[in-house]
């Protein structure tokens, strides 16, 4: 597919139905999550790779927020095999299926997350693991994985 803005993500499975804000790079060149007062919302990493476009197209949003569960809270129940459909600008709907969804500690983020592909891939990101308050945050990210298959 070529180059296109997203504009909705859905996972039907998981409930979720959220519109797409574009994202980029902070000052210490992480990508920056949504704004917290949008935690109903994903985002795309707009410098990136858009969703069907060949290469890995980065969406992330927030497992939760201080007022309660946001987009991605149910992320970590995603499963193989499950659809994830993107709604596009150009009026083309991406269609992947998820091929894995793994956690990882955020300070070991393998580089294969952010890697260039050789085919349209997406990868889901929000924070996981467990809360901890003393560091102030969730300690891992869960990361899917997922192919376009039309």
């Amino acid at each position: 597919m070529p180059r296109a803005e997203p504009i909705r993500l859905r996972i039907p499975s998981l409930g979720i139905d959220t519109a797409l804000l574009p994202l980029g790079l902070g000052p210490d060149g992480a990508l920056q999550p949504p704004p917290l007062g949008q935690g109903g919302t994903a985002g795309w990493y707009a410098a990136g790779t858009s969703p069907g476009e060949k290469g890995t197209a980065i969406v992330t949003g927030h497992v939760d927020t201080p007022d309660g569960p946001a987009v991605f809270y149910p992320l970590s129940q995603l499963t193989p095999g499950a659809t994830v459909t993107v709604e596009r600008a150009d009026h083309t709907t991406a269609t992947f299926t998820v091929d894995r969804v793994t956690n990882y500690p955020k300070t070991n983020v393998p580089d294969e997350v952010y890697a260039p592909a050789t085919r349209p891939e997406l990868r889901l990101i929000t924070c996981g693991g467990a809360f901890d308050r003393t560091r102030g945050g969730y300690q891992d990210n869960t990361v899917a994985y997922a192919h376009l298959t039309r």
